[in-house]
């Protein structure tokens, strides 16, 4: 197994070549008690900022997805700090004046395409911006609907945009006011008041882990 030397804040590591940055930590003796969630890069908590040997520009990826270096520099980021703002979502309308009111800062958007390159579910970021600025909804809750909230895109962004609140915002005014109700809704509501499935649910807190498995693959798949 070929090793090589990354450093976490600024001390020196040997780890395997090849291995995740997550793992390449782990096996150099972190404990990850946050800053890890899926491990399959679709929840968005292991953001992490680095450097390659010989480079000066600063990148950032998620832990669980980017591969380690020979003189890789690392610095985790569990929590991309930025701005959210707050509201409530029943007094908004679904306009552009919304979401430029409440994230005015989408207007200095500059259409590089920064947080297109660095989103690590490759999204269209800067499309759902532009989408945003234009009061097309619909369509900036579609394009982000793959959002994980990592916060990578707003670490790229010269005009300090923070597009993943823009999109969660956006999908929040798409769901309130402008997606129609599923015809079953109204219904599946009526039957857990009137506690339709407590029994059921009470059947499955008394089996054991090996029960529920079994369950849960004889259980009917829709096509």
């Amino acid at each position: 197994m070929k090793e090589i030397s990354i450093y976490v804040m600024g001390k020196e590591y040997k780890v395997p070549e090849g291995q995740t940055i997550m793992k390449a930590l782990e096996y150099a003796g972190f404990f990850y008690i946050r800053g890890a969630g899926c491990r399959g890069g679709f929840c968005g908590s292991c953001g992490t900022v680095y450097r390659t040997k010989d480079s000066y520009r600063l990148k950032v990826g998620l832990a669980c997805q980017n591969t380690v270096e020979e003189g890789m520099y690392l610095t985790q980021i569990p929590f991309y700090p930025a701005n959210k703002k707050t509201y409530f979502i029943k007094n908004l309308s679904a306009t552009a004046e919304t979401l430029i009111t409440i994230y005015p800062e989408i207007l200095r958007c500059i259409s590089c395409g920064s947080c297109t390159k660095v989103c690590p579910q490759e999204i269209d970021v800067m499309d759902f911006v532009n989408a945003a600025i234009r009061g097309d909804i619909k369509r900036c809750a579609e394009l982000s609907f793959n959002c994980i909230l990592c916060g990578l895109c707003a670490s790229r962004c010269p005009a300090e945009i923070v597009q993943y609140y823009v999109a969660l915002l956006a999908r929040r005014l798409y769901g309130a006011h402008i997606l129609k109700n599923s015809p079953h809704l109204k219904e599946r509501l009526k039957e857990m008041d009137e506690k339709k499935f407590e029994s059921d649910l009470q059947r499955l807190l008394k089996m054991d882990t090996a029960q529920l498995k079994e369950l849960y693959q004889k259980r009917d798949i829709e096509e």
